[in-house]
């Protein structure tokens, strides 16, 4: 068991949500109870991953996605009354961190996700430095930017929406994951083949087209799966703690 304080700070200090302008608050968004035995992650703090880690018996959830965001009107009712609800009923802390968790070099969203497929990172480009720019890690290229999405859609188990102008192979990839459409001009100028993201909004085909660079909207949910994960098995590992990833499906 570790104190709840003690959690933050350790979890504080990996992280440094200090660092970041971010969209609602990083580190303890709903108070439980104060000795933490055990932690679920997961994407985002729904109701079915209330409840998952409800019959899990654990007593605090991380996630990359809290139930607090700028520009929230502030009532608590409907779903926001349920999920708090029933938080609140089981005494479960709910710690959440959302660039801070994108960002971290080794164990983030966008390491992670990089380590999956096969890329290492040699450059960040974009706001806040979110994005990574590098290449596959064997030093080969990929055939075509489709080769690249086949590669992907594998390796995340679900279909790759693919806007792409031409047949060259791909060397230099972008990414960052969930709904980084913006970065796509960034990761152009750093000179990206293709830019893996999770969502394509209406101007990047556009832009794919014109400026030959291949766009991969791999999905929001599927492209942040793997930092919660990552960074809760490494404090539950520090200070003894059982850890349970619990993945809830999201076409999104």
């Amino acid at each position: 068991m570790i104190h709840r304080t003690d959690l933050l700070g350790t979890l504080d200090a990996l992280l440094q949500p200090e660092r970041f302008r971010d969209y609602g608050p990083n580190g303890l968004q709903v108070e439980g109870c104060a000795q933490v035995r055990k932690i679920v992650s997961g994407v985002t703090a729904s109701r079915a991953l209330i409840e998952a880690a409800i019959a899990a018996q654990a007593d605090t959830i991380l996630v990359h996605h809290g139930l607090f965001w700028r520009g929230q009107n502030g009532c608590v009712t409907g779903w926001m009354k349920q999920r708090l609800a029933l938080l609140l009923a089981h005494d479960i802390n709910l710690l959440a961190y959302h660039l801070p968790l994108d960002a971290h070099p080794e164990l983030g969203n966008n390491a992670q996700l990089g380590l999956k497929l096969g890329l290492v990172g040699t450059a960040r480009f974009g706001e806040q430095d979110l994005g990574w720019l590098g290449a596959p890690v064997d030093g080969q290229s990929f055939a075509s930017a489709q080769a690249l999405a086949d590669h992907v859609s594998s390796v995340l188990n679900r279909p790759v929406a693919l806007v792409d102008q031409g047949s060259k192979a791909i060397q230099k990839i972008a990414w960052c994951s969930g709904g980084a459409q913006s970065y796509f001009e960034a990761a152009i100028a750093a000179g990206a083949d293709a830019f893996i993201t999770g969502e394509l909004s209406e101007p990047q085909a556009h832009l794919a087209r014109e400026c030959r660079a291949a766009y991969l909207a791999c999905g929001h949910h599927a492209t942040e799966r793997f930092g919660a994960p990552a960074v809760a098995s490494h404090v539950a590992e520090l200070h003894g703690l059982e850890h349970l990833f619990i993945d809830i499906d999201n076409p999104a």
